[in-house]
């Protein structure tokens, strides 16, 4: 990752923001330069709530490069409690253990460290509410 891609997606990443259509108040995320919706091009920034419930998953058997030590992994679709669905690891929770889990909470996680630059990438990640 470089340093100047780690900053831009800083809000997106640390602070879990999201975009709201000031035309039609359709909330995007990732934020969007143009609404899905209506087309508009006015939002104002929101912060999403870190509790929701999962939807449907998937467990990742064969992974990427630089995830290998975690496999294998959950992969799951969160819908916040305001609605808003999310695409994230679900940490903390073995694939046996995933059926019994429904409700979760957003933790920032490590997600992955790039050796050349040394830069450490935060991101969110669901753990299990028990």
């Amino acid at each position: 990752m470089f340093p100047s891609k780690n900053w831009r997606e800083y809000n997106h990443r640390y602070r879990f923001e999201a975009s709201k259509c000031k035309k039609c108040n359709h909330i995007n995320f990732p934020t969007r330069l143009v609404c899905p919706k209506c087309k508009g091009r006015e939002f104002e920034q929101i912060d999403l709530p870190y509790e929701g419930k999962i939807i449907t998953y998937t467990v990742q058997y064969v992974t990427p490069a630089g995830f290998e030590d975690i496999t294998p992994y959950v992969v799951a679709i969160v819908e916040l409690t305001n609605g808003v669905r999310v695409t994230a690891q679900i940490a903390d929770c073995s694939p046996e253990d995933i059926k019994s889990v429904s409700n979760v909470v957003m933790e920032t996680r490590k997600v992955r460290e790039d050796g050349h630059s040394g830069i450490i990438a935060y991101g969110y990640k669901f753990v299990p509410i028990r």
